[in-house]
Order: C-alpha cells, then structure tokens, then sequence
C-alpha cells in the first residue's frame, strides 16, 4: 500500500509542484538584485530634471486629447514635435485618417554610428482616454522619451539606429484596432524591411506609493508579487522573455529604484496593454515598462488624472536609468 501511495499519489503531486514551480521561476526569474529600502537623496540634475518633466506633463497632458479633443490632440503633437527640434531631431510625422480626422505617429530618429545597424524603438503614447487629460496615462511617458531623447542626442552615436516614436490612438476607441498609432508604425516597419532589435514601450510611469496594499494585480500573478506600488515594472509575453531580462537587468546596473520583472500570456489582464503588444504580434521582442496603471492608480481614466497626480521626482529617476539602460542596449 505504501509503495501504491508513493508512485500513484505522491509522486505525480511532487512532479506537479516542481512544475508550477520551474514555471513561476521562468515567468518572474529577471537578472540583477532589485533595490530595496529608502531612496538617495535627489541629486541636483535629478531635481531639474523633475521640474522639466513636470513642463512635459502639463504641456502634453492637462487637458483631454484624443480624436474627441481634436484641437488638443494637436497641440500635444505640435509641442512634441516642437522639443524634439530644439533638441536637433526632426520630427517625421506618419499621418493617417481616423473617424474622419486627420491624425500622426511622430518619429525621430539618433542614427548609428556606422550603418548598416538594426533599429532599437522606444515609444510611448500620447492621446488620452475619453474625458481624461491623461497625465500619468500618458503624459509621463512623453515626457519621459522627451527627455531621452535628449539625454542620447548628447551622447555618443550608438551602434544600433534608436527610433523615438510618439504614438496616437492608442486609447480606446482605437485600441487594438487597425487604426491604433503603434499597428500603422510596425505596418511602416514592415514596408521598410528594417531589423528590429526590439522595442521598449513607455507606458504610466509616475504613480507611487509605500502603504501595504496600495498595489494590486490580476490573478494569478497577485499570489506571486509584493502588495506595495512603489515600483515600477517591466512586463512582456513568453516570446519576449530574454528582451525584457536584457533591459531590466540594464536598468538594474545603473539605477536605485524598486523593480519587478516577468512574462505572462496576454489573456492574464493587462499583459498586452500597450504599445508593445502591436511589435510582438509582428514577432518583434518588446515590452512595456509601467507603474502598473488601474492596478494601483487610482485615477485611471478618469477626469482626475491631472498633471499635480504625478510623483515627478520618482519619474526622474526612473528617466535617468532608462536612457542609461538604452544607451547599453544600442551598444
């Protein structure tokens, strides 16, 4: 009887643990050691760096913008463009038609240093949702590209081509539709024939908190992870597990600020919410770093999320590791 019990009944439950731990170690395994306890001090260039992105945000993002607030949408995309030339960059618009309104994909491009060199995208959304000025969603993000852009502009030329993208339409109604910004971009990507390294979605970067429970998931991953909103998180599909372990272990080298990291299939709610999701349909590596949005920010889509929402100071110090982060992954 014994002998029964250990080979039909507890060697199939031992074989099954095993598996769902070897799974959870594949999902949520990132290299590199998260950082833990308080934050540095702000530096000085950390503290004018968040009085610039505060600028960012409010510019882009203090009133509603989408095909519903047309005239603001363009104001938004007309003050984008307007930085990234006085940057240096020229912005090249990707205009399309939706609803009957005439709308664009804004592109700028830091060329390699030799060519020719496969693209890096880093990209984030700059439309808002209904009636929401959209300021962590998405204004933060703009702003955080905006400033990265910048940051590499001054460096030195990279080995790998960095496309800076400002996409429209990626909120509702347009969301995972052919009409949404990212899907017309990778369609251009296509025609171009271009080699894509991946690509790097920004999306809700400045929403924090360090309550217990302040953060919340979709099952099962709310089992699996810390109940405290003050990181950020670096998320993709099974097919882009070794991208997102490059980048948030680059992150990781340069940067004192709480991270997690991991894979999912996109049926788990919100895994494939972004930007990001339009590459990897394409079978191009790509993730989306975020604060984690609904799942902590209160404010989400509504009416409320306005630019004085945002924790600034945090965003910069996520901006500065990004642009340290990609700098390494375009040499």
């Amino acid at each position: 009887m014994t002998s029964f019990l250990l080979r039909y009944v507890v060697a199939p439950i031992v074989l099954l643990l095993a598996l769902a731990a070897g799974s959870v170690w594949h999902a949520l395994h990132v290299p590199g050691t998260a950082y833990r306890g308080p934050l540095p001090a702000l530096t000085t260039a950390e503290r004018e760096l968040s009085a610039r992105l505060r600028r960012y945000v409010s510019a882009v993002a203090s009133a509603p913008h989408n095909t519903s607030h047309i005239e603001n949408l363009k104001r938004s995309a007309q003050f984008i463009e307007g930085e990234l030339r006085d940057l240096g960059l020229e912005p090249v618009r990707q205009t399309y038609v939706a609803r009957g309104v005439e709308v664009w994909n804004i592109e700028a491009t830091i060329e390699p240093a030799t060519a020719p060199a496969a693209s890096l995208v880093i990209g984030a959304h700059y439309d808002s949702a209904g009636d929401s000025p959209g300021a962590n969603d998405n204004g933060t993000g703009v702003a955080a590209l905006l400033e990265i852009a910048s940051q590499l502009k001054t460096a030195v030329k990279p080995r790998q081509r960095i496309r800076l993208v400002f996409f429209v339409n990626e909120e509702p109604p347009y969301f995972q539709t052919d009409l949404m910004g990212s899907r017309r971009y990778v369609a251009l990507l296509r025609e171009r024939q271009e080699q894509v390294k991946g690509m790097i979605s920004l999306e809700t970067l400045g929403a924090f908190s360090d309550a217990p429970g302040s953060q919340k998931y979709p099952a099962p991953l709310n089992l699996l992870l810390p109940d405290v909103a003050n990181f950020i998180a670096f998320v993709a599909m099974p097919s882009s597990r070794s991208f997102m372990q490059e980048v948030i272990g680059a992150f990781r080298r340069h940067t004192k600020f709480p991270t997690v990291g991991g894979v999912a299939p996109a049926l788990i709610q919100g895994i494939d919410w972004s930007d990001h999701a339009s590459f990897a349909d394409h079978g191009i590596p790509a993730l989306m770093i975020t604060d984690t949005a609904l799942f902590r920010y209160r404010y989400y889509h509504t009416p409320d999320d306005t630019p004085d929402k945002v924790d600034h100071d945090k965003l910069a110090r996520i901006t500065i590791g990004l642009a340290a982060a990609i700098r390494d992954l375009a040499n």
